[in-house]
């Protein structure tokens, strides 16, 4: 597929505009789940499960007291008072991780600790501090209710239950829930491999001189850390120039480390040293690169090599808000991630905003609660090249393509960027 318009960029005939979710729908559809790995089980904390998780066993699997006490027949303290307490004599002591040999039989209770499984013939356990000791003896002076402090055998989870969905990130607690069915290893996805390219003449590494004209390339560094943070691993390649033989050698270098995905930022555009589509439609094959939104209207998707390839705009809020519309959901396919969208709200504009060019906005915003609604307020201009809104925001506020404008109180619908408000 290599139509070509004017001055060697494709032909936007072939490529028409396409929504927000025409474009997703494209991209999804050139990825699949990657396969499975086997990790040791601390090591898969931040990673999806690749598999169903059993319970091997009822948890707890066998019933146990709650608290420190003593294990008792509860009919054994009906009608107990303080004007006539029942006393009953302690036959044995109970650690947690051993089994009384000992039974409550009628008149007799058990000193037990936290955890120590119910010894048989008792049915209730009556708190240390409820309680009064004199040697052998306990005195009891109010009833204790059957199944009081008892946790029963399987009251978690019972053998044979799904505990953990495939599917699912895996969290601290998940890590021990999967130590708690007996699982020392656990199959997690293969983490997708992204290749990060910048590209233009005026871009240069971080730690380079700025001379005139130049720019330092945080895009790359903004790329993988959104990279990271979704769960892939980032393959860094540098940086290309504004030339087809040059940006054509370094894409054939990051296919050769066998990534998953291509993500390049910059040269997608309608400039004549836009080149990124031009090597797209001669070495493979490009699906589109016009989305109907603000910022990231320029946006090029194909395959190369076999693999999908990104092209990001070069400014660096729309290259990260592109990556997470477009670039996150795909690492999160491969990942077989379920419900990984990001959580949303709807709030109130603080700041109105026009909207007159037919594209749907995405709004960088600081969402706050206040009288228990949300209010949305813009962290500054809107301007593309204004990362400094970026570090501000933790959410994006969509102001549907319809809109002609959005006036101070609109509500919409902001998604959250970060899980704190």
């Amino acid at each position: 597929m290599s139509g070509r318009g004017r001055q060697g960029q494709p032909g936007t005939d072939l490529y028409p505009m396409l929504s927000v979710e025409e474009a997703t729908e494209q991209l999804l559809a050139y990825f699949q789940t990657l396969e499975p790995e086997t990790v040791p089980l601390l090591e898969s904390l931040g990673r999806v499960l690749a598999e169903d998780v059993y319970a091997d066993v009822d948890i707890p699997p066998l019933s146990n007291t709650a608290m420190d006490g003593y294990a008792l027949r509860a009919a054994d303290t009906a009608g107990a008072s303080g004007a006539a307490p029942v006393a009953l004599h302690i036959v044995a002591d109970l650690a947690a991780g051993y089994v009384s040999e000992v039974l409550v039989v009628p008149g007799t209770a058990i000193r037990i600790m936290t955890g120590a499984p119910i010894p048989e013939g008792a049915d209730a356990v009556l708190p240390f501090e409820d309680a009064e000791r004199n040697g052998k003896v306990v005195r009891i002076v109010r009833p204790v209710q059957l199944k009081a402090n008892v946790r029963d055998a399987g009251e978690d989870v019972h053998k044979g239950e799904l505990v953990l969905h495939r599917g699912r990130r895996i969290r601290p607690q998940d890590v021990g829930m999967l130590a708690t069915v007996g699982r020392k290893q656990v199959q997690v996805t293969r983490r997708p491999r992204v290749a990060i390219l910048a590209t233009g003449d005026e871009v240069v590494e971080v730690d380079a001189p700025l001379g005139p004209g130049k720019i330092r390339n945080s895009n790359s560094y903004s790329n993988a850390a959104q990279v990271l943070a979704t769960g892939g691993v980032p393959v860094l390649l540098g940086i290309a120039h504004d030339q087809v033989e040059d940006l054509t050698a370094k894409i054939r270098q990051g296919l050769a480390q066998k990534v998953d995905l291509f993500l390049t930022s910059g040269g997608v555009s309608v400039g004549d040293f836009d080149v990124v589509k031009q090597v797209l439609a001669a070495e493979g094959e490009m699906t589109f690169w016009r989305v109907r939104m603000k910022p990231g209207k320029p946006l090029a998707f194909g395959r190369i090599g076999g693999v999908p390839l990104l092209g990001l705009p070069g400014n660096p809020v729309s290259a990260m808000v592109s990556f997470e519309l477009f670039a996150r959901a795909a690492i999160l396919k491969m990942l077989g991630q379920r419900n990984g969208e990001r959580p949303s709200v709807e709030a109130a504009l603080v700041d109105g905003m026009k909207s007159k060019d037919g594209r749907r906005h995405f709004v960088r915003v600081r969402v706050e609660e206040k009288d228990g609604a949300y209010q949305a307020r813009l962290t500054g201009d809107q301007g593309s090249g204004r990362l400094s809104t970026m570090v501000e925001a933790n959410g994006l506020a969509i102001i549907p393509e319809e809109w002609s404008s959005a006036p101070p109180g609109s509500k919409v619908r902001v998604m959250m960027l970060e899980g704190d408000l």
